[in-house]
């Protein structure tokens, strides 16, 4: 039998999600696994983890190392944005 609409899994998947109200949840839970990746020498400083109206904020233990980051917010942003492939988060804030 041959079916004329054919379509990819992941656009299927991806429609699902975005139906479901499941996408933006999905992508924030990726953006803060992505925060060991790609900073794996603050993640021995870092304590909770959470993102509210689209701001990412992190505990950091170490006050030099807040001060630092905090200095590296914007690029910070763009490189968790970019990991997870959309806008998820504006700002990151330390705390």
């Amino acid at each position: 039998m041959y079916r004329k609409k054919v379509e990819v899994v992941d656009d299927v998947v991806n429609a699902f999600l975005r139906q479901s109200g499941l996408e933006t949840p999905l992508l924030q839970h990726r953006l803060v696994a992505q925060w060991e990746v790609l900073f794996p020498k603050a993640v021995k400083y870092t304590g909770e983890k959470y993102i509210r109206n689209d701001v990412f904020y992190v505990q950091i233990i170490s006050p030099a190392l807040r001060h630092n980051l905090s200095m590296m917010r914007t690029s910070i942003t763009q490189q968790l944005n970019d990991a997870v492939g959309a806008k998820i988060i504006s700002d990151v804030r330390f705390f």
